[in-house]
């Protein structure tokens, strides 16, 4: 690359991903080739023309090798889109998906709640994202990592929830009291043993806590049934996300800790999603 092409300099950072196996080189050359000239990805094809300044070329540099690592992009930039809102995003969190987005819609699709609980709360985009929705509502969050809390705290800021939010260190319900009209997780559900098979940018880079709870991929589930009663208002719902192939698994737990009422959504590939139990 050299400053005298913002064109030369994308076609050769698509170049260098597409030979180390990115799986979309062009779309990740031109957020690298943004951040680095400190402008919107949708005005890198009016700069095209444009010399490629020595700081940004050297910025490029240094984005373009933590890529070439398989970092996510979400960790590189520094934040990600949900639901139409930047949230902070480090490598303490998950980082948020889009499939994550049947989670809010089914809640949406609800009565609006009066208090919210979202266990796990990782980067808080669940949380902050509902509250921002309902304005009348409150909310707390709870995850066992400092960590993530303060980045989910800094989410809330970022988006003008930080009075009605509140973020606690518990392992999921530990030391709650009251019930809450809705209670959403999206909580680790993958097996052990798949854990190898997952992309590098997740495997090595995001929280292992946040991916896996144990051999089965359903004992997060199971610890958050033991306690889900008691946190639920009358008439409150929860919901999870939940992994493609484990939609009768949880439904089954969640039966054996009392709830009857069990659905099941899927996202827009088709696949199970989300599970939204009604109080008992």
């Amino acid at each position: 690359m050299t400053p005298s092409g913002v064109q030369a300099a994308l076609s050769e950072t698509a170049a260098q991903l597409r030979a180390s196996g990115i799986a979309e080189p062009a779309r990740d050359a031109r957020l690298l080739l943004a951040a680095a000239l400190g402008i919107a990805p949708d005005r890198v094809t009016l700069a095209l023309r444009e010399d490629m300044p020595g700081p940004a070329q050297e910025r490029l540099a240094g984005l373009l090798a933590e890529r070439r690592r398989f970092r996510p992009m979400a960790q590189i930039l520094g934040h990600r889109l949900f639901w139409g809102r930047r949230f902070r995003v480090t490598s303490e969190v998950l980082d948020p998906r889009p499939e994550t987005e049947t989670l809010i819609e089914a809640a949406l699709a609800g009565r609006p709640p009066a208090r919210v609980l979202d266990l796990g709360t990782g980067s808080g985009a669940i949380l902050v994202t509902l509250l921002a929705e309902w304005p009348g509502a409150t909310g707390t969050g709870t995850d066992v990592s400092e960590r993530a809390l303060e980045v989910a705290a800094a989410n809330a800021a970022a988006h003008g929830v930080s009075g009605r939010a509140e973020f606690r260190r518990a392992d999921w319900l530990e030391g709650l009291a009251g019930r809450y009209d809705l209670v959403v997780s999206n909580p680790p559900y993958i097996a052990q043993a798949e854990l190898a098979r997952l992309a590098p940018e997740v495997r090595d880079w995001e929280p292992a806590l946040a991916l896996s709870p144990g051999p089965t991929g359903l004992e997060s589930y199971r610890s958050i049934a033991a306690g889900l009663g008691a946190a639920l208002a009358p008439g409150g719902r929860a919901l999870f996300e939940i992994g493609a192939d484990q939609g009768e698994g949880v439904a089954a737990i969640l039966r054996a800790a009392g709830f009857g009422t069990i659905a099941i959504r899927r996202d827009l590939d088709g696949r199970d999603r989300v599970i939204e139990v009604l109080a008992r």
